[in-house]
């Protein structure tokens, strides 16, 4: 099954982690250039209908494109890496 990540802000905080990443950063700026969402038609034909959601289709792309623009190979250091940076996340 195709899985999507529904964002959902927390009801009772004021403070937001987004707040804290700079409008110049290249990963704002590259989020707000792509559009992504064609992914969910062209990849729908891969996936069983039932099972364990899968994770994201748009979200493994960005880790495949993060790991591309940061010259990582291995998944357990990209994993790490994106974790600790509050841009990517």
């Amino acid at each position: 099954m195709q899985g999507k990540k529904h964002h959902q802000p927390k009801l009772f905080t004021t403070f937001q982690l987004s707040d804290r990443v700079p409008l110049n950063s290249f990963y704002r700026r590259l989020k707000d250039i792509l559009d992504l969402r064609y992914l969910y038609k062209e990849t729908r034909k891969y996936y069983g209908v039932c099972g364990q959601k899968s994770l994201d289709p748009v979200v493994f792309f960005k880790l495949c494109l993060v790991g591309y623009l940061e010259n990582i190979i291995s998944d357990r250091k990209l994993i790490d890496h994106c974790s600790m940076r509050l841009d990517i996340l």
